[in-house]
């Protein structure tokens, strides 16, 4: 390169081995000139030119390359092709270090691809995560694999840049190396298999309630990766659970409920069984009185005249399964009552039935689902639906079961 420079020594009388040697060491200087120049207008012009047009553009999937670093990354090649390109014309008389400093500018160059490859999809899986397909795949997962297999084949290729042997002969040494690689990466595949059937069978997906008592996990999901499952407790702790656990074990995903577009409210209130008789007329009268009674107790009358003359009887007898009581006159004002509320969803179950007496009373439970599935909204929904019938019990004659 700097033959001028040689020949000028040579003219001023200094010695050839000396003129070759400073010649030398000053073509090194200035190809490093050279590497450190084109790093720099790489970070300064490139970099920031890059860096100022993303900014000015409306998209936001852009902004996420400056974030991740992704064009600052790239700028490292230019130095190293700097490097590579002038190491031959430099060391021509020195063939080792030529070839050693042109391997390990490709090694070098190697790395910094795969350090951007890694960047780009990251970059691509944050963008994902906020679109609706990460709902339906772990795509934290899918980018994992897919670094996964970058590494493997960036090692092929800077083992064969070291040994000066083909790749290819390398890929098919992997088959001997299957059960090793097996062993050290058994976390991973178990993981790549359970993340390949959760996303098939949609077990589970980024944003679900799920329950899974054995790792003490109750919350949202949070990410799902190639190897563990975070979630998100409601007490804001982490827990994370291995992916394939998620396939070998039992868990409660609660996006059914998310989906069906109400949450259920399943309670009983226990009564006191002493305080269940059939209702006489002052009863009947009084219950009358009280909302959406009125047209429940006229048919139940009407019902009662029909039977009178069908058996010609003037009143119904003691044990009669016409006489009304007042947990079943209870019974109807609750379900009335519901069907009525405008946060109880109408169009699915919803029923007031019995359960089995017990040492605790009698349990009616009231069985239905909320129009809003938040949790805060659902409780104070099905707070103020009891809050209101704890408060009627007493207008029926009956009594709450509370133990003394």
């Amino acid at each position: 390169m700097l033959n001028v420079l040689r020949e000028f020594l040579l003219q001023q009388g200094f010695d050839d081995g000396f003129s070759r040697w400073l010649t030398l060491n000053a073509e090194i200087v200035l190809v490093l000139v050279l590497a450190i120049l084109a790093n720099m207008l790489a970070k300064r012009i490139v970099v920031r030119g890059a860096a100022a047009l993303i900014g000015k553009t409306t998209t936001s999937w852009d902004d996420v390359l400056i974030e991740h670093r992704v064009i600052q990354r790239m700028s490292h090649l230019a130095p190293a092709l700097v490097v590579y390109h002038f190491a031959l014309p430099v060391l021509e008389n020195y063939p080792w270090w030529s070839t050693s400093v042109r391997q390990a500018s490709l090694i070098y160059m190697l790395l910094v691809v795969v350090s951007v490859i890694d960047a780009v999809l990251n970059a691509i899986a944050d963008v994902m995560q906020s679109s609706q397909l990460s709902q339906d795949l772990p795509i934290k997962s899918l980018a994992q694999i897919l670094k996964l297999g970058l590494y493997i084949i960036a090692g092929i290729g800077v083992l064969s840049l070291i040994l000066g042997k083909s790749p290819l002969l390398l890929f098919s040494g992997l088959g001997a190396m299957t059960a090793v690689i097996m062993l050290v990466f058994k976390d991973a595949i178990l993981g790549f298999v359970g993340g390949i059937q959760l996303s098939a069978n949609r077990m589970v997906a980024r944003g679900d309630w799920i329950e899974m008592p054995k790792y003490g996990a109750d919350g949202d999901v949070i990410e799902v990766a190639l190897t563990t499952v975070k979630v998100q407790n409601w007490d804001k702790t982490i827990t994370t659970i291995p992916t394939y656990a998620l396939i070998s074990e039992s868990f409660k995903n609660w996006r059914g409920m998310s989906e069906s577009g109400g949450r259920r409210i399943k309670r009983a209130i226990n009564l006191d069984v002493n305080s269940i008789r059939f209702c006489d007329d002052e009863m009947l009268k009084r219950f009358t009185k009280i909302p959406y009674m009125a047209e429940y107790l006229k048919s139940k009358r009407d019902e009662v005249s029909q039977r009178h003359k069908e058996n010609a009887m003037d009143e119904l007898p003691p044990g009669s399964d016409r006489r009304l009581t007042n947990v079943g006159t209870f019974r109807a004002y609750v379900i009335a009552y519901l069907r009525d509320h405008p946060m109880i969803h109408q169009d699915m179950t919803l029923m007031v039935r019995q359960l089995a007496p017990g040492p605790h009373g009698l349990p009616v439970e009231i069985y239905g689902f909320s129009r809003d599935q938040r949790w805060v909204s659902y409780e104070n929904i099905q707070a103020d639906v009891f809050d209101h019938i704890l408060a009627m019990v007493p207008e029926f004659d009956l009594r709450v079961y509370q133990i003394p």
